[in-house]
């Protein structure tokens, strides 16, 4: 990875490297590995096992400190909530870390840089890299700062289609459908705009890689209309 490169990323997730090369180790992807005939390790890979290991850890202890009357089954599930390969993916655009990703050319014109599966696997990497450089400490802060912030927020939106359909079904208000609107863009990064209709009234839209993702903010968009309707002052920001 290239100097000027790491000095940004550094400043974006507020931790320093000792040893660099394994920041770059964390964003080479196994296409760039095997296009560059670099050794499997050089792959990010093995840091991704170690990283996902110690996510674990951190969001448990986190979890467990923070919600002290909360039963072990509902922490598992808030836990594979916060964790999952959608969640992380989302924290990873938040702090722009498609842009130093290290692809093979035919992984990045198929549009392996908005891929969830390899931003989340990069995250990981990269917590796994943090943790060997500065230990668990600065792993640790590192998670809470960028994968365990805003978490109400993050609930309500991961969670938007079950939450809609709840606050939906309390006040009797119909039956919810989902409608297809649009889907353009080359196959290799195809994305569409779903609406979301309580009867025949359209409540939210949303667009989406896939069209699951794209259901879901337009639940998301579908709660703060109906919360706005009740005249409820919310601040759950306006974009996820």
């Amino acid at each position: 990875m290239k100097p000027e490169k790491a000095d940004k990323i550094e400043q974006t997730i507020g931790y320093e490297f000792k040893d660099r090369k394994l920041l770059t180790n964390a964003f080479s992807h196994s296409s760039f590995v095997n296009e560059k005939h670099l050794s499997k390790s050089d792959c990010n890979e093995r840091m991704e096992f170690l990283g996902d290991a110690v996510l674990e850890l951190a969001t448990s202890e986190f979890l467990f400190n923070r919600h002290k009357d909360m039963q072990e089954g509902e922490l598992t599930k808030l836990r594979a909530r916060l964790v999952c390969e959608q969640a992380l993916a989302y924290s990873a655009r938040e702090m722009d870390l498609s842009d130093y990703l290290l692809l093979g050319h035919g992984e990045a014109i198929t549009g392996g840089r908005n891929r969830d599966s390899i931003l989340s696997d990069a995250l990981e990497a990269l917590i796994g890299a943090i943790y060997l450089d500065g230990g668990l400490t600065n792993a640790k802060e590192f998670i809470e700062r960028h994968v365990l912030n805003d978490i109400e927020h993050k609930k309500l939106f991961f969670d938007s289609k079950t939450i809609f359909q709840e606050m939906v079904q309390s006040e009797n208000l119909g039956t919810i459908k989902y409608k297809l609107l649009d889907e353009y863009g080359p196959d290799h990064d195809k994305k569409f705009k779903e609406a979301v209709y309580i009867g025949t009234r359209e409540y939210g839209i949303g667009e989406g890689h896939t069209k699951k993702a794209a259901e879901q903010v337009a639940a998301y968009n579908g709660i703060l209309k109906l919360k706005a309707e009740r005249g409820e002052d919310s601040d759950v920001p306006k974009k996820c």
